[in-house]
Parts: C-alpha cells; structure tokens; sequence
C-alpha cells in the first residue's frame, strides 16, 4: 500500500470535471485539447497565443474603462426635457434616492470587480511577457483565479437592454458613445479572461517556484 501511494505522488493526474475519471496529466502543445475517454468532455487545453492575446485585450479594456464609466449610456427626452446618464451616474443616483445596498452591488459587480480583473489579467500577462515572474505572482494568481464568478458586466448589459425595451414606447431614447464604450468594455474583458490560458499559468508558475 506504501508503494502505491508513492508511486500515485509522484505522478502528476488530472480529474475529468464531469465524471471524475484520473488521467496522467498530458503534456500539450498550442491548439491541443485532451478529452475523457469516458465521457468526452475537455479535460485540458492549451490556448493558442494566450498570453499575448490576453495582454493585448486587457490592455484595450483598460484604455476603454474611463469612457465606459464616464460617458453617456443613453438618454432620455421626456414631457420635452432631455436627460442621459452614465454608468456612474446610475450608482450616484441610486445613492441620492436611499438605495445603498444596490448602489454597493452594482459598485462592486459592474466597476470594482472588472476593473481588477483586467488590471490583474494585465499584470498576470506582463510578467510573462517580458519575463518578469516573481514568487509573489504565486500568490497574487491564486486570489485571481476566484474572480471569474463576480464580474458581472453582462448582467448588467441585460439591465439596459431591459430598460431600454421597457422605455422606447413611451420616451424618445438615444443612444450615446457611453454605450458603444460599455460594449467594448464588457467585449474587451470577456476576450481577456476567454483567452488566458490558467492552466498553463498555473504550471509555470509551480514549475518555477514551488519544490
């Protein structure tokens, strides 16, 4: 039994996330996947360019963040007035009318949270790039890892194009260089975390600092 569980430590396996089958762990190359013999689902996959992509996409949403945070979204002409707001502005609003706990939501899920992943997909991608690994980046790559689940640009994506269905009979609506930013954004951030490649990250990272 002791021989067993040595040889099983020495020995790098991968769990299919489906139906729990162990596999050696395969060594990939660009482009390559490897499925469950059981089930058929993709177990690993080697991202072609990832970093590079991914540098290049976080580093546009990054230039794209102020416009989409500052600009107009749409506006609104009712009764002859004409309004428009931004996506801060929709967070001061919510503030001024006593709506603080979805003010704080809206805060953290559709500015604070996108925004550290994009600065973290940068930051993750340019230590690689320009090989400038560091133990910490260990560390900082685990806290990283746990974000995909918070961001929630596309949520709220959905609440404009709610909005906007629910108002078009009823008001004149425009649609302003805010929104376009917003889509480039959400685009931008979306292409960052689909193109990096945490697998291989993660086997660097071990590969390079950990025993």
């Amino acid at each position: 039994m002791t021989n067993l569980s040595a040889h099983i430590d020495n020995k790098q396996l991968i769990a299919c996330q489906q139906c729990d089958a162990l596999y050696d762990k395969p060594e990939l190359k660009q482009g390559q996947s490897a499925k469950c013999l059981r089930c058929g689902s993709t177990m690993a996959e080697r991202k072609v360019d990832s970093i590079e992509r991914s540098f290049n996409w976080s580093l546009a949403g990054i230039l794209l963040l102020f416009p989409a945070i500052l600009l107009p979204i749409m506006g609104v002409t009712l009764a002859g007035q004409y309004h428009h707001a931004s996506l801060l502005d929709c967070i001061l609003v919510l503030i001024d009318r006593g709506f603080f706990m979805i003010a704080t939501l809206v805060f953290l899920f559709a500015i604070a949270v996108p925004v550290v992943r994009l600065f973290g997909a940068f930051y993750v991608t340019y230590s690689f790039k320009f090989k400038k690994l560091k133990p910490s980046l260990l560390y900082f790559f685990r806290a990283f890892h746990h974000l995909d689940n918070w961001a929630m640009l596309n949520v709220f994506m959905l609440g404009i194009v709610v909005s906007m269905y629910k108002l078009i009979d009823d008001t004149e609506l425009s649609v302003n260089m805010g929104l376009l930013a917003f889509i480039l954004w959400l685009i931008s951030s979306t292409m960052a975390s689909a193109a990096l490649d945490h697998d291989y990250i993660w086997q660097k990272l071990e590969d390079e600092f950990v025993d």
